[in-house]
């Protein structure tokens, strides 16, 4: 039942932001099905596009991957591929700014301190 909750919630929170604006053109919804699996999709006619599908795993709990895409207000699409499971909400794009490298001095210390693994201190 939680599973239904989550579902609805997301699909009716996608498809008021894009009633506000423009005219949804597909519309597909499939789920949530007996085994807790789902997917939907939703595209407008202003390049608004978002779709995700989702299933229950025994061990982790849901497991959703998905991506949207939109045009920004300098014309740039903006596509984000995401995935969501027992290791949080990740997300990838090529507007997403990615870390600058390890400098070498800083990977030195973090190569030596794995290779000298140290015994958990007791209190």
């Amino acid at each position: 039942m939680r599973l239904n909750a989550i579902f609805l919630f997301m699909a009716a929170a996608s498809l008021g932001q894009c009633q506000r604006h423009s005219q949804i053109i597909r519309d597909d919804i499939d789920g949530p099905n007996p085994d807790g699996s789902y997917k939907w999709a939703i595209e407008t006619d202003e390049g608004i596009y978002h779709e995700q599908r989702g299933s229950v795993q025994e061990d982790t709990g849901l497991a959703v991957k998905g991506q949207y895409q939109y045009v920004a207000p300098d014309g740039q699409v903006i596509n984000v591929l995401y995935s969501a499971d027992e290791n949080g909400f990740q997300a990838s794009g090529a507007h997403l700014p990615t870390p600058p490298p390890v400098p070498p001095a800083i990977q030195k210390i973090i190569d030596y301190l794995n290779s000298h693994p140290t015994e958990p201190t007791r209190i």
